[in-house]
This record gives structure tokens, C-alpha cells and sequence, in this order.
């Protein structure tokens, strides 16, 4: 009985050792440095269990041994608490590290950028363009409507939301530009405001330009005198797919309602899509006497109060063409 009592406590220590000396490679192992060469990102799909998350690890490279993620997350009691999306794991990052990334819920941000001045065809291209959304925008958008700017994300989202968070911003931002407006403005509405400040968007993408030409549209509007906007015209030719090539004589005599050459005042609708910068200076432009402006070779405009000056501006234009051509 002696030998027997004796021989189990020899087995029930050595298994205890045993235990003891896995335990610790296990947690080794858990805490050790992983085999991922630079930082990578994995997509979790929602709803997704222990045995998919570490078979995506496993397939990235970020872990080396599914059975050690596994163990760590029970042990832990991180199992349950782990998330979905899209998560950044960078180089060498532990079993131990990657589980508390998932838990965080510290996903990948994405970002999608809409440039000044596009019209919302072009917006709607470059957010069905952007990667790691859902949905498709089938519908394009009233011109206009929506504020250029960067917008972030996360990797599932839905692009119809982008879009909605677009207008939504172009609504708040219009209305608090309104308030502020400048008094005896020819402008009547926040409209009408939205209106003029796409023709300044197009006409320059020089920032400290905005307020000038911004004066020049609000001066020849108040005595009557047509706009006289080439990307007007373009516009009433193309619409919202932008023309491809240079605008003629007869296209600046053609009859369509957004032609500042034939319609007095402003045309129906926006353009293109205006900042926030091109709003601000249809509503509190500069205080000058221009009435005409034209381009002057340096990517600026030359600006002319009388049409005797503007015609020398023009000339001057004219010739930077001729000089560049010639090169």
C-alpha cells in the first residue's frame, strides 16, 4: 500500500511539473514576439469565431500557432469580447498583442476625399471608386448638394451613408454661411449663394482668388451686366460629365440655360459642388470695382475694372499663349 500511495505521488508530481513546464511555454509563447514582418491589416468578418479569426491570422502571417491565440483567449476571458472589422496589427505584435487589437475595436480608419468643384457625377465616381465600402450610389445626387471635404470610414460602411453625411454637411455649413452673409448682396436665397459660388469655384483654384472673383461676379450682377462665365457654358454643354474640349465661338452664342454669354443673372442650378471657402466669398466678398478678370500665365488672374484694361489684360493673355506654343 506504502509503495503504491508512494509511486502516485511520484506520477502526480511529475504531471504536475509537466503542467507546470507547459504552462509556462504556453505563456512563452502567448507573450513572445510573433512572426510578422512589417504591419499588415485583416478584415474579421462579423459573427466570426475563435477557429475563423485565428485561421485569418494564420493565413496573414500575424501568428504563427492558431492552438497558442486560442488558449490565450480563454485563459484571458477575451474570447467573447473580441470584434469585427478592420484592424492594423504592426510588425512582431505578440498573440497576447493581437487579441487586444480585436477587443479594442480600434479598426482601420479609411478616408475618402472629394475635391473642390466636382460635380456629383464625379463625387459619385470617386465614392463608388473607394475601397472597403458597401452598396453602390446608383442615384447621382442634386448638383450642389454636397460638401467637399474628407470624409473617414471604416472598412463594411455603406456608401449611401457617405452620401448622406455629404449633403448633411453641405446643409450645416450653407446655413451657417448664410447668417453671416454680408448686408445688400444681389443674392435672395442660400441657393441662389450655392449658385455663384460654384461658377468662382471653377473659375479659379487660387484660395486667395475666391474673394476677388467673387466681387467681380456680385459687381456685374449688380448693374445688370451678364456673368460672361466660360465653365457656365461648359456645363450647359456637358453637365455634370465635364467637356473635353476647348469652348468655341459658337458655343459661347448658343442658346441653353445655364449660358451666362445669353441668360441674364444666374444660371438654374450649380455648376459643381463649391467648398466652404468658395461659399464664404460669394457671401462676403472682397470690396473692389472689378468687373472683368482673365487669365494671366502664372495660374492667377489679371483683374481690370474698365473694359479698355481688361481688353490689355486679354492681349497680354494672348500672347503668354502664343510665347508658350511656340516653345
Amino acid at each position: 500500500m506504502g509503495r503504491w500511495l508512494l509511486r502516485l505521488a511520484s506520477l502526480l508530481l511529475s504531471a504536475a511539473v509537466i503542467a507546470g513546464f507547459a504552462g509556462v511555454w504556453a505563456w512563452s509563447e502567448f507573450t513572445r514576439p510573433g512572426p510578422l514582418a512589417e504591419e499588415t491589416t485583416v478584415v474579421i468578418p462579423r459573427g466570426s469565431g475563435m477557429e475563423t479569426i485565428a485561421h485569418r491570422l494564420l493565413e496573414a502571417g500575424v501568428i504563427a500557432d492558431p492552438r497558442i491565440l486560442a488558449i490565450g483567449a480563454k485563459i484571458t476571458g477575451q474570447a467573447r469580447r473580441l470584434k469585427a472589422g478592420e484592424f492594423a496589427f504592426p510588425a512582431a505584435v505578440s498573440p497576447r498583442g493581437v487579441l487586444d487589437i480585436l477587443e479594442s475595436g480600434a479598426t482601420v480608419v479609411r478616408r475618402v476625399t472629394v475635391a473642390e468643384g466636382l460635380s456629383s457625377l464625379q463625387v459619385v465616381a470617386v465614392v463608388n471608386a473607394a475601397e472597403g465600402l458597401e452598396g453602390e450610389i446608383e442615384d447621382v445626387p442634386l448638383e450642389g448638394t454636397l460638401l467637399p471635404e474628407t470624409y473617414h470610414y471604416a472598412y463594411g460602411d455603406d456608401r449611401a451613408d457617405i452620401v448622406a453625411r455629404m449633403r448633411a454637411e453641405m446643409d450645416e455649413t450653407v446655413k451657417a454661411l448664410w447668417e453671416n452673409r454680408a448686408p445688400d448682396l444681389p443674392i435672395a436665397s442660400p441657393q441662389e449663394a450655392v449658385i455663384l459660388a460654384s461658377i468662382v469655384e471653377k473659375e479659379t483654384g487660387v484660395a486667395e482668388e475666391r474673394p476677388l472673383v467673387a466681387s467681380v461676379f456680385v459687381n456685374r450682377l449688380n448693374r445688370g451686366m451678364r456673368l460672361q462665365s466660360d465653365p457656365t457654358v461648359a456645363y450647359g454643354i456637358a453637365g455634370g460629365e465635364g467637356l473635353d474640349r476647348p469652348l468655341t465661338r459658337a458655343d459661347l452664342k448658343a442658346e441653353n440655360p445655364y449660358n451666362t454669354y445669353v441668360i441674364s443673372g444666374l444660371p438654374p442650378g450649380p455648376i459643381a459642388n463649391p467648398g466652404p471657402a468658395a461659399i464664404a466669398a460669394v457671401l462676403r466678398p472682397a470690396e473692389t470695382d472689378y468687373l472683368y478678370f482673365v487669365a494671366d500665365g502664372s495660374g492667377g488672374h489679371a483683374f481690370s475694372k474698365t473694359l479698355a484694361e481688361h481688353n490689355r489684360n486679354v492681349r497680354a493673355w494672348r500672347r503668354h499663349q502664343r510665347e508658350k506654343r511656340a516653345e
